[in-house]
């Protein structure tokens, strides 16, 4: 089988990698078709896979996207017919896929439809099928979903796909200091307008909070400010999560690089105004309690009540001072005693989550059997733990 694989994100990469491994050793052939985004072809590169790209760049007008849509739609067609694709897998482009070349088309994704609204519209009306976690609400698009209990990041970071390295981190500094990460996202993808998140003066008095009980590093996607260049840090992508693993503490306004934290069993902190929005990102704060959740946007909100937590919402803690109450009260923790906490609070989300990877990898060996299968017996997807 010739499975096509789009990327239009670095963290699609992740999401996938093993899974693309998985097929290729059970024989199939694997392509994968890109968008330029950020470090998605340094990932790529050094991961040793191939690819074929279908965008260079675009502008952030309306009319730049919708031309930008445009012409990768016309280029995915040309790399389906190419490579004689059977299957595509990925978070958009359905249209080229379903409609003009008349392949299935699974959609993967983690967001609740409603918060990515411009995605959904693009996406899902010519998905064969929408598979995301358990937390997901995909409003109009029910009828074609298939939930597993788990989380994207789990494709990569569950036990069976990822071991922790110390020394992977003594390629950039000493562990054997705490540390921090922070994270700073650039916010200005379409679903960001209006958001929020980690500005100058937070920034500063989060490192003033933090300096005098460890090292710490800054990651970030947008420009930094003169004072803030001392903590940055480059690291190879493909290393970041074991210095993730190990971190004291996340911080930041990335949704993504938070539930990554979680998983590992490292407590976040996430400040930005998807906060109480997002149904993966909840669970992780408020059932396993991996991880913070707080609200740039000082105005009072409250969740919509969703039957996968037990206790009716609460108002979502808001507003700097919020954050910098919970990061004192975490620093404030023995070390050893936070870190055993965190790591027994992942291995509770563990025992009720599966391996993703494997998970997709039989959906898509599988389709449209599977399809059938998850329908008439959801417990199956616990064979894949």
């Amino acid at each position: 089988m010739n499975v096509g694989l789009f990327l239009g994100h670095p963290a699609h990469f992740h999401y996938l990698k093993n899974a693309a491994k998985h097929l290729q050793n059970d024989g199939h052939n694997v392509f994968f078709v890109i968008k330029h985004k950020d470090i998605l072809e340094t990932l790529l590169d050094d991961s040793g896979f191939s690819y074929t790209k279908i965008r260079e760049g675009r502008g952030n007008s309306k009319f730049a996207l919708a031309k930008s849509v445009i012409e990768m739609e016309i280029n995915m067609v040309k790399f389906i017919k190419k490579n004689h694709i059977d299957i595509l897998i990925g978070s958009t482009l359905t249209f080229a896929a379903k409609i003009v070349c008349r392949i299935p088309v699974i959609v993967i994704g983690e967001d609740d439809a409603r918060v990515v609204p411009f995605y959904s519209k693009l996406a899902l009306p010519f998905a064969s099928a929408l598979v995301t976690p358990t937390t997901c609400k995909n409003w109009k698009w029910e009828n074609i979903s298939l939930k597993y209990p788990g989380y994207m990041e789990l494709g990569y970071l569950h036990p069976n796909n990822f071991t922790p390295n110390k020394k992977v981190v003594e390629k950039y500094f000493s562990s054997s200091k705490p540390y921090f990460i922070f994270r700073f996202a650039s916010l200005n993808a379409h679903h960001d307008n209006g958001i929020h998140g980690i500005d100058t003066d937070i920034a500063q008095h989060l490192i003033d909070i933090l300096s005098s009980h460890g090292d710490i590093y800054i990651t970030s996607e947008r420009e930094l400010e003169p004072q803030f260049e001392q903590y940055r840090i480059k690291i190879n992508p493909l290393d970041m999560h074991h210095v993730m693993a190990f971190a004291s503490l996340y911080i930041g306004d990335s949704q993504t690089m938070a539930a990554e934290a979680g998983v590992l069993g490292v407590p976040f902190v996430r400040f930005n105004d998807f906060v109480g929005r997002i149904g993966y990102l909840r669970e992780l704060e408020d059932v396993y309690h991996l991880g913070y959740g707080i609200r740039a946007n000082t105005e009072p909100f409250i969740p919509e009540k969703v039957d996968w937590i037990d206790e009716e919402p609460k108002v979502q803690p808001c507003g700097a001072e919020a954050m910098y109450k919970v990061v004192k009260e975490l620093v404030a923790m023995d070390a050893d005693e936070r870190r055993k906490l965190y790591q027994e609070r992942r291995q509770k989300m563990l025992s009720e989550k599966i391996d993703y990877a494997k998970f997709l990898t039989w959906f898509i060996e599988n389709y449209p059997e599977s399809v059938k299968i998850m329908k008439e017996n959801p417990d199956y997807q616990y064979n894949f733990r």
